[in-house]
C-alpha cells in the first residue's frame, strides 16, 4: 500500500522511479492509458481535443484557447508544462489549478495502473497520464493540451485530438528530436490525424510539415496565407478568408493568439464572438513578457530560451523599453539571466548581442537544477559575446535577485529570462 501523503512526496517519488527523466515513446504509455480508461475511444463520453506543438509559443496558444472555451461556458480542462512555482499549474479547470487532494487521488490512480501493468514510467509520463484521469473523472467538455517534447512520441499524443496547431518550428531540444527544421517539423507534426484542421503559424513550412499534412489528408491554416493581424496601438485586428475582427489586445504575443483564434474559428465548437473578445480580455500567463511593478522597479519576466524564443520576447520588449526611454531617458537597463547547460546559451547570447541594447548590467546565478549551467562558464560565455558588458555572478537565482534589486533604482527596467526555473525561482525569491 502506498503510505505517500502529500504533492511534493509524490513529486519526489515520481522523479526517481524511472531510468530516465525523458524517454520518448509510446509502448509503455499506452496500456497504462487503457488501464485508466482515459484514451479517446476508452471514454465515457466524448471531449473536443485541442492538441498545440511548436518551439515557442505553446503556453500562450493553449491559455487562450482554453480562456475562450470556459468563456463560451464549456468545462475545460487545460495542460500545460512545465510550471513556476506549483505543480498545480499544469492541471487547470475552468482556468483554476487542480487542488492536492485531487492531484493525489489521480496520482494514487495512475501508479496502481502501473504497477498492474508492471511497466516504468517518467515523471512527465505519470503526471501527464495523471492529468487525463482528472478531465476523465470531471468529464471535461473541451482538453487543451500542450505537447511537452516534440509530438509525435511525446505521452499527450496518445490522445487524439480534433483540432491541432503548430505554432512555429526552431531549433531546440536537437538530442531528442534533431537538428534542423524538418527534422524537428516531422516530430512536431506527428500530432497530425486524418482529415483534422491544423493550424501552421508561421509563413515559412518545412516540406516534413506538408507531406505530413498530405499524408493525412489534414485541412490546413497557414499564417500569411489563410490568416493575418495587424496591431494598432489599443487594440488589433485578426483576419481570415472569411472576416476581419476587432480585437481588444491581449496580454500575450498577437502571433499565439492568432493561431488560438484560428483554431477556434476551425473547430466544431459553439463559440461566439464576444466569447473571444472576453477571453482576449481575460487571459493570463505567468512568465511570457510578464511585466509586474516591483519595489518601485519594472520587471518583465519571460521563459524565453532558445534563439526563436528570443526573437520573439525582442519583437515585444524592444518597442516597449524604447517607450520608457523616451519618457524617462535616464531609466536603466539591467538583466536578471541563466539558462540550462543543454540549451544553446552561445546562439542565444550572439543574438542578444546583435540587438546593441544598453544593458548597464548582467545578473545571473546558478538554477536550482542538475541541468543548471556553471556560473563561471556562464560568465565566460557572456564576455565572450558581449565583450564590454558587467556581469555580477551569484550563487544561486534568489542571490541574483538580491543583487540586482540593490543596484536597480526607481523606475529601473529589469528584464528576467533564460528558462522557466530562472523565472519560478525568482518570483519566489520576490514573494
Amino acid at each position: 500500500m502506498n503510505t505517500l501523503q502529500t504533492v511534493s512526496e509524490w513529486l519526489n517519488y515520481m522523479g526517481n522511479i524511472h531510468v530516465s527523466a525523458i524517454d520518448m515513446g509510446l509502448d509503455r504509455v499506452l496500456p497504462v492509458a487503457q488501464a485508466l480508461g482515459v484514451l479517446k475511444d476508452d471514454l465515457p463520453y466524448r471531449p473536443y481535443v485541442f492538441t498545440v506543438a511548436g518551439t515557442n509559443g505553446k503556453g500562450s496558444t493553449t491559455a487562450l484557447i482554453s480562456e475562450i472555451c470556459t468563456q463560451a461556458s464549456y468545462k475545460t480542462a487545460l495542460y500545460q508544462s512545465p510550471h513556476l512555482i506549483s505543480f498545480n499549474e499544469r492541471i487547470k479547470i475552468g482556468g483554476v489549478d487542480v487542488d492536492d487532494e485531487l492531484l493525489i487521488k489521480a496520482f494514487n490512480a495512475c501508479e496502481k495502473a502501473r504497477t498492474d501493468c508492471n511497466v516504468s514510467l517518467s515523471f512527465f509520463e505519470m503526471t501527464t497520464l495523471s492529468a487525463f484521469w482528472i478531465f476523465k473523472e470531471l468529464k471535461c467538455d473541451v482538453w487543451v493540451l500542450e505537447i511537452g517534447l516534440g509530438g509525435r512520441l511525446d505521452v499527450v499524443n496518445i490522445i487524439d485530438p480534433d483540432i491541432g496547431v503548430v505554432s512555429n518550428i526552431g531549433i531546440d531540444h536537437i538530442d531528442w528530436l534533431g537538428d534542423d527544421r524538418e527534422k524537428i517539423g516531422f516530430e512536431k507534426a506527428g500530432i497530425i490525424r486524418d482529415n483534422m484542421p491544423v493550424i501552421y503559424g508561421e509563413r515559412d513550412m518545412p516540406n516534413s510539415v506538408s507531406q505530413m499534412i498530405h499524408d493525412k489528408n489534414a485541412k490546413y491554416y497557414q499564417y500569411g496565407k489563410d490568416f493575418i493581424y495587424q496591431a494598432h496601438d489599443k487594440d488589433w485586428i485578426y483576419a481570415n478568408g472569411a472576416m476581419a475582427l476587432d480585437l481588444p489586445k491581449p496580454n500575450i504575443a498577437l502571433m499565439n493568439a492568432s493561431n488560438a483564434i484560428s483554431a477556434i474559428l476551425a473547430s466544431e465548437l459553439t463559440i461566439s464572438i464576444d466569447d473571444i473578445k472576453n477571453g482576449l480580455n481575460n487571459v493570463k500567463l505567468s512568465g511570457r513578457f510578464d511585466k509586474r511593478m516591483i519595489n518601485g522597479k519594472q520587471w518583465i519576466f519571460d521563459v524565453g530560451h532558445n534563439t526563436h524564443g528570443i526573437s520573439f520576447l525582442m519583437t515585444s520588449f524592444i518597442p516597449f523599453w524604447q517607450n520608457i526611454k523616451n519618457s524617462n531617458p535616464n531609466t536603466k537597463l539591467h538583466f536578471l539571466f541563466s539558462m540550462l547547460a543543454d540549451k544553446d546559451i552561445d546562439e542565444v547570447l550572439a543574438l542578444i548581442g546583435s540587438f546593441e541594447l544598453p544593458i548597464t548590467a548582467w545578473h545571473i546565478g546558478k538554477i536550482d537544477s542538475v541541468r543548471a549551467v556553471a556560473v563561471d562558464e556562464l560568465h565566460t560565455k557572456i564576455t565572450t559575446h558581449l565583450p564590454n558588458s558587467t556581469v555580477y555572478a551569484h550563487d544561486s537565482i534568489a542571490q541574483a535577485v538580491e543583487g540586482v534589486e540593490m543596484q536597480a533604482t526607481h523606475d529601473d527596467v529589469i528584464l528576467c529570462f533564460g528558462s522557466f526555473h530562472t523565472i519560478g525561482e525568482s518570483l519566489i525569491a520576490l514573494g
